[in-house]
């Protein structure tokens, strides 16, 4: 990988009796960069260790150019110009909301300069209408989105998520993504967001770290890691790629939208967004099925020429997970080894993608 001064440098070795964590990472200093691993994988401790929070001897940490540790340097956490957003709000009980953003500015360093005013962070997460309120009076989704404009009211280098959406409901989920979304596109800010919820991954990450074990097994692009046939972490059901996209054609009639990429489009339900705007679609394996010839007649909408590129046993042995390229966008099918005999399948063959279902995430 390329690296840069901007970039974000972790390398880090740190070990506990029943656990350690061994890590070496550069991490781009723009977009969502998700931490993904199941529980115990190192997420969280990775995070902290970033923050200053947990004090690894020897290691290396620097971000924007400037060293936060190294063998002769530590800069304690209260001095590194970062926003950390817990999985609990954390707001004092006591204070407005108004008052507890301000007591989180009381912090910032005036020669870091001003990447994000108050003014911004409190438009960017939509809480105007909050400030009054003391956090007694606020749904789990409005403490959370307060807690991530305090977090932003520090003017950070780097804005640090530990799964903060994992202590909300759907309902809070659904009600808070789209300002998680907004942070993305808005902000020059990189985040590293701590997750092992796939959805959260595919809606929010431009870049991953998969992490198992208290290793960094894979990362790079989310597009190109989550193609990956030799992703080291197993995503079972979960298993699918992520395409980047823009609204193509709208059928009101129909009440459809196609999404274009490099290498095809494919139907999605219509979100009333304008022809032009920039989407994200996942697909998952367990959606796609192959077939050697073009069948017309069918329900589904989504039917791509695509080549086999290649294929791996998947976690049953009646299993395979095959990779495709749809004229350069890449494509996971599931299939059974039985169909992969009876169709012939193997790398360079043509086949026809069959995509039964599209799920719009951002």
């Amino acid at each position: 990988m390329n690296t840069n001064i901007a970039d974000i440098r972790a390398r880090i070795d740190l070990r506990f009796p029943e656990f350690s964590l061994n890590v070496d990472l550069t991490i781009p200093a723009r977009g969502v960069t998700a931490l993904f691993g199941h529980s115990g994988s190192g997420k969280t401790t990775l995070l902290r260790c970033i923050a200053g929070l947990e004090q690894a001897p020897g290691a290396h940490v620097s971000v924007a150019g400037q060293v936060w540790q190294d063998d002769e340097t530590f800069v304690p956490t209260y001095k590194r110009p970062l926003g950390y957003v817990f999985q609990e709000a954390s707001l004092f009980p006591h204070l407005s909301v108004k008052s507890n953003l301000d007591y989180g500015r009381k912090r910032v360093d005036g020669s870091n300069g001003h990447k994000v005013s108050l003014d911004q962070a409190i438009e960017l997460l939509g809480i105007g209408h909050l400030l009054d309120r003391k956090p007694d009076r606020l749904s789990g989704g409005e403490r959370q989105r307060v807690a991530i404009a305090r977090a932003l009211a520090l003017s950070p280098r780097i804005l640090l998520m530990d799964e903060p959406l994992a202590a909300l409901d759907l309902a809070r989920k659904q009600e808070i993504l789209p300002y998680l979304e907004r942070l993305h596109d808005e902000l020059a800010i990189p985040i590293l967001y701590v997750s092992h919820s796939p959805d959260e991954v595919a809606r929010l990450a431009d870049h991953i770290v998969a992490l198992e074990g208290g290793r960094a097994v894979a990362q790079g692009p989310l597009v190109d890691t989550l193609a990956r046939l030799d992703l080291p972490i197993r995503l079972g059901e979960d298993a699918g790629v992520v395409l980047d996209g823009v609204i193509g054609v709208r059928d009101e009639a129909w009440h459809l939208a196609r999404v274009d990429f490099a290498g095809g489009g494919v139907w999605v339900r219509d979100a009333d967004l304008p022809v032009g705007h920039p989407v994200r679609v996942r697909i998952l394996a367990r959606d796609v099925s192959l077939a050697v010839t073009r069948h017309d007649g069918t329900s589904i909408l989504n039917i791509l020429p695509a080549v086999v590129e290649d294929m791996a046993e998947d976690g049953h042995p009646a299993l395979v997970l095959a990779r495709l390229n749809m004229g350069g966008a890449p494509l996971l099918a599931r299939l059974t080894r039985r169909s992969v005999h009876a169709l012939e399948l193997a790398p360079g063959r043509l086949v026809y993608a069959q995509i039964k279902a599209v799920a719009l995430v951002g």
